[in-house]
């Protein structure tokens, strides 16, 4: 259950409208999902939101379907069920395979389990792993 009532179109100030057709057009749907119509309490949050979305999920050194992985990793990994599902449609949509989606799971798994060892345990971190400043 949301903790904000989710704007419709009707109930959404006009800037936060605004940013609804934004999306829109950015994503050539009609549709506004959950996340954007809880954001549109706050038309300048949805605003950058949306806008720093929009630069960090563009195409550039990482393939999109890669930074869709990553993000379901780490929604995942913030226990954020919202996102992964989100992600994971996302995912899909930029051509991940069962199989594909298989392996992200088993790595994350694998990661947690592992994180968590070196945690508990307080393993230093090897002088070779760390950069060196300059």
């Amino acid at each position: 259950m949301a903790t904000v009532p989710l704007l419709s179109d009707e109930q959404a100030p006009k800037e936060s409208r605004a940013v609804f057709d934004a999306i829109r057009e950015a994503r050539g749907t009609d549709y506004i999902n959950n996340f954007w119509r809880a954001l549109a309490h706050d038309p300048a949050l949805l605003s950058a939101t949306w806008g720093r979305l929009q630069q960090v999920m563009a195409p550039g050194a990482l393939d999109p379907l890669v930074k869709e992985l990553v993000y379901l990793a780490v929604s995942t990994a913030n226990g954020c069920a919202y996102c992964v599902h989100s992600h994971t449609a996302a995912a899909r949509a930029k051509g991940m395979t069962d199989q594909q989606h298989a392996e992200l799971l088993a790595v994350i798994a694998m990661a947690s389990q592992t994180n968590a060892l070196a945690t508990a345990l307080g393993v230093p971190v090897d002088g070779r792993f760390q950069a060196e400043a300059g």
